[in-house]
């Protein structure tokens, strides 16, 4: 029954020629971004700045390298989320809701990738 659900869903994805292009974009920048945290965090005994806030009295929080790994995590939890609701709610609610979620997908990606960059190069820009 899920094999079938998972199938049918892929096959209306396919007729969407706009949906099937931009689940693609997502794809790919997801693969980017995680192959971009892979090549970025370095192991290291120090502590690495993982947080930024401007509230509290220290500004940068520090924690273990492998938390920095956290963010490719979050890139394929919200790549294959965005897909599949966008997919879902093509089914359901129609053409524009459902473009509209997957440029939010990309949008979202874009700016992990960006805040990501931010907080890995704080002590070693580029």
């Amino acid at each position: 029954m899920l094999k079938n659900t998972i199938t049918q869903s892929l096959k209306e994805l396919i007729t969407n020629r706009y949906l099937t292009t931009l689940a693609a974009v997502t794809l790919v920048l997801m693969i980017l971004f995680i192959t971009y945290i892979i090549l970025a965090v370095r192991p290291s005994e120090l502590q690495l700045v993982t947080h930024y806030t401007a509230y509290g009295v220290t500004h940068l929080y520090r924690s273990q390298w492998w938390y920095l790994l956290g963010f490719g995590g979050f890139a394929l939890l919200a790549a294959f989320l965005h897909i599949s609701i966008a997919i879902k709610m093509y089914i359901t609610k129609g053409h524009p809701l459902a473009i509209m979620f997957a440029w939010m997908g990309i949008g979202i990606l874009v700016f992990a990738w960006i805040t990501s960059f931010s907080i890995i190069n704080v002590w070693s820009p580029i």
